[in-house]
């Protein structure tokens, strides 16, 4: 039996989605990696998400329409948005931020940088997709989103605006022709918009371990470990795991919402924060959407998975290892009734943590305390969607090489506001 390697290349903490397409890149461009997290490899966010491939979503939860909602948002119990007060308290400084950045001509800005990224999505998961054979797992048949009101369909003018002078290809529909794609909605939608090139995931769990089943077979290693710190040692980093510490030339930290707990690597002086996403399951109604479909003003998505029916969304700002909070599950199957008409109790129900930074932009690049180190995470709503680009940013990064896209407005030294 060979003795197992201390030493590697690239070392990516981290076994989410992320972590996994920069651990399967960088291994496919010839480099010796170890990937390593102790929860079970695509467990945490990346396996509860809408399971769509958002590659239209540019426009971030940092919106103007914020300010004048935002006592509904905060005070009613039929918001999509939650927010724990104790931790808002606690974190004034990252409110005031993320309140910052719903500044219009700040938004746009974010819109932008968002824009340009996804523009790479596709080009950054397929290769992984083909490599790891998961074509399969991929369903190509695009994504509706529905406005129950012609008042909040109007107020999301500007927004489809900016989507089409990015180049965003897309539909508009009256909202018989929404409910027609549709048939099984519980109303007429007043509008709708389609978007032709959106694809959905099947099994999001099963697609990132198929990714990490090609890393294996291509000779990558994983570590069922606890990384605690992080240590630039000159010619190496070192991968604090206990006893058994491992080295490698470069560290990319791809923790996603945990990255901040790990000393060293540069998030802990991040505004790195959590937005919680729920989702609801319900295994026998999987025929009822034929597609994704977002509802605005419910603030989740639909999505037909091999699980069956999923209900997935809203925004919880709370913490990290705060217990789930079965109001908002309460909300998701009230706002389902009412898209979907009468549900039955749901098969499953799942709580899990979004990494989010006050500009919902993700950090990727050097680290501030390391030049050795990485960052790779802070995707909110788009670790799915943008892991493959991130994965392949990451392996230019590993080889000293400047990717093919800007990503200075990524950088851990951007001032958040």
């Amino acid at each position: 039996m060979s003795t197992p390697r201390s030493h590697f290349d690239a070392v990516i903490v981290g076994a989410g989605v992320v972590g996994v397409a920069s651990a399967l890149w960088a291994q496919m461009r010839g480099q010796s990696v170890a990937l390593i997290d102790p929860a079970p490899v695509g467990s945490g966010a990346s396996s509860g998400n809408a399971c769509t491939l958002a590659t239209y979503a540019c426009l971030p939860v940092n919106d103007p329409s914020v300010f004048a909602n935002l006592p509904y948002y905060l005070f009613s119990n039929d918001s999509p948005l939650a927010l724990s007060w104790g931790h808002a308290l606690r974190h004034p400084i990252w409110m005031m931020k993320f309140l910052a950045n719903c500044r219009a001509t700040k938004s746009r800005q974010i819109a932008q940088e968002l824009a340009a990224l996804l523009a790479h999505a596709d080009a950054g998961l397929n290769p992984l997709i083909e490599a790891a054979a998961a074509e399969d797992l991929i369903i190509a048949n695009g994504q509706l989103t529905v406005w129950r009101s012609a008042t909040a369909a109007d107020a999301d003018r500007a927004g489809l605006k900016f989507r089409r002078d990015q180049g965003i290809p897309f539909e508009e529909l009256s909202g018989a022709e929404a409910h027609a794609m549709e048939p099984a909605l519980a109303f007429q939608p007043a509008r709708g918009v389609y978007y032709p090139l959106a694809r959905h995931i099947r099994d999001p769990l099963l697609l990132t371990q198929r990714l990490h089943q090609k890393f294996t077979e291509l000779g990558g290693q994983t570590i069922a470990k606890a990384v605690t710190e992080l240590s630039d040692e000159g010619a190496q980093v070192r991968v604090h795991l206990g006893q058994d510490d491992v080295t490698a030339a470069r560290v990319v930290l791809a923790a996603g919402a945990y990255s901040a707990q790990i000393k060293g690597g540069g998030a802990e002086h991040l505004p790195l924060q959590t937005e919680r996403g729920y989702h609801l399951i319900y295994k026998d109604l999987g025929h009822y959407a034929l597609r994704p479909v977002g509802w605005v003003e419910g603030g989740f998505y639909t999505a037909p998975m091999a699980q069956g029916l999923r209900l997935a969304g809203t925004v919880e700002i709370a913490a990290l290892n705060a217990p789930q909070n079965p109001r908002r599950l309460d909300y998701i199957a009230r706002k389902g009734a009412e898209l979907w008409g009468d549900l039955p109790a749901p098969d499953a129900t799942w709580m899990g943590c979004r990494p989010t930074l006050p500009d919902a932009l993700p950090v990727i690049g050097p680290s501030p305390s390391s030049s050795k180190i990485i960052h790779a995470f802070g995707h909110q709503h788009l670790g799915l969607t943008l892991a493959g680009v991130t994965g392949r940013i990451v392996a230019d990064l590993l080889e000293g090489r400047q990717p093919n896209l800007a990503i200075g407005g990524l950088s851990a030294a951007r001032s958040f506001l």
